[in-house]
């Protein structure tokens, strides 16, 4: 690939965290992890560049950018009516076509010969994924995509996406610039999943830092994303391994990919697999071992998305981000303190002078 093509598409093995800034975060992290030697499937980035050039294109004068930077994020009717015609505007549009086509070409790259491969493509913003904000779940993720077109249509859903209005809203909150913001887009190989979920190397619900909790499930890991089924939950200690907690959940229902026209679709599990867990010993310690190299590797709690392969039985991570919730609230200071040496005191005893 040319440096031209190098500006529009980036592959995994080529990218760290420092590349943050043109491919954002879930890109950024998952050619990290490559580098560092854990399992995760294969991919490109279709970076920022690629972005900015199309909304070059489509808004030469920027009308985008001041018309979002400009809303009330408490206004939210307005934010609604704003996003929604942004988004019909960047989906009726074309990519340019010298992007589109390295599109294409990565997605023959992943495909072998040609054959249609399944991949996923996830939305990767640059201010996404970091230690103070976690675009998580406020833009959009298409699964099991299928075809050349399919895919360039899926990256203007992904561009379209960075003005859903939780987004818009979240952003101006934090006061992101808007011209600082951009979308990168993560094409993945998908991993057809046994089962699948996500992992944190800190409770989610006491904020432990000794634990790793793992929840799994049947089929893809959208199921548990979305919340249509409560998975599996284990509690293992991080220094020794052993599963001190275990609830096995009854598993009703999985996503499984829709192999004809691509995407997913839900599916009832079968009555007898319904009450077993979803993960054996062997892979919870397979899990626990990555969920430690991946802390270790980045030096702070993660939140980590991971499927079995019910194809060669691998473990596979699909991403991996700083976790947010508990590390706020550490750097959040635990008392005000005086502006001198025994004010406190000295304000105390003001106060009783003063009573009647």
């Amino acid at each position: 690939m040319n440096d031209a093509g190098k500006k529009f598409v980036s592959w995994f093995a080529d990218l760290s965290l420092a590349d943050r800034p043109t491919v954002g975060g879930k890109s950024a992290s998952l050619g990290e992890l490559t580098r560092a030697g854990i399992l995760v499937p294969p991919g490109f980035a279709v970076t920022t560049s690629a972005f900015e050039a199309f909304l070059s294109c489509m808004d030469p004068t920027g009308e985008v950018r001041r018309e979002i930077g400009a809303l009330d994020p408490a206004d939210t009717a307005e934010v609604a009516a704003v996003g929604e015609r942004v988004r019909r505007r960047i989906r009726s549009a074309s990519v340019p076509e010298d992007v589109a086509a390295l599109i294409r070409d990565g997605y023959r790259q992943l495909s072998g010969r040609g054959a249609a491969c399944p991949v996923a493509v996830r939305s990767s913003a640059t201010s996404e994924d970091s230690e103070s904000a976690s675009f998580a779940g406020l833009q959009d993720t298409y699964l099991w995509t299928l075809g050349e077109e399919q895919l360039v249509a899926r990256v203007l859903d992904c561009w379209a996406s960075l003005y859903n209005s939780e987004s818009i809203t979240y952003r101006l909150r934090l006061g992101l610039p808007e011209d600082q913001l951009a979308m990168a887009v993560v094409v993945q190989v998908m991993v057809d999943a046994e089962c699948a979920g996500v992992m944190f190397t800190r409770s989610p619900t006491t904020g432990d830092k000794s634990v790793i909790v793992i929840e799994g499930s049947w089929g893809l890991g959208s199921c548990i994303v979305n919340g249509e089924v409560t998975p599996d939950r284990y509690v293992v200690n991080k220094v020794t391994g052993e599963v001190t907690n275990r609830k096995v959940s009854s598993k009703a229902v999985r996503h499984v990919p829709d192999r004809s026209g691509g995407g997913v679709q839900e599916q009832p599990v079968e009555d007898e697999r319904c009450e077993l867990p979803s993960l054996d010993d062997a892979t919870i310690g397979r899990l626990w071992t990555i969920a430690r190299q991946v802390e270790k590797h980045y030096g702070c709690p993660q939140d980590i998305e991971w499927a079995v392969s019910a194809t060669d039985g691998e473990v596979y991570l699909l991403q991996s981000r700083p976790e947010t919730v508990w590390s706020s609230k550490d750097r959040e200071p635990r008392a005000k303190p005086a502006a001198k040496p025994y004010d406190h005191l000295i304000a105390l005893m003001s106060a009783r002078k003063n009573q009647p």
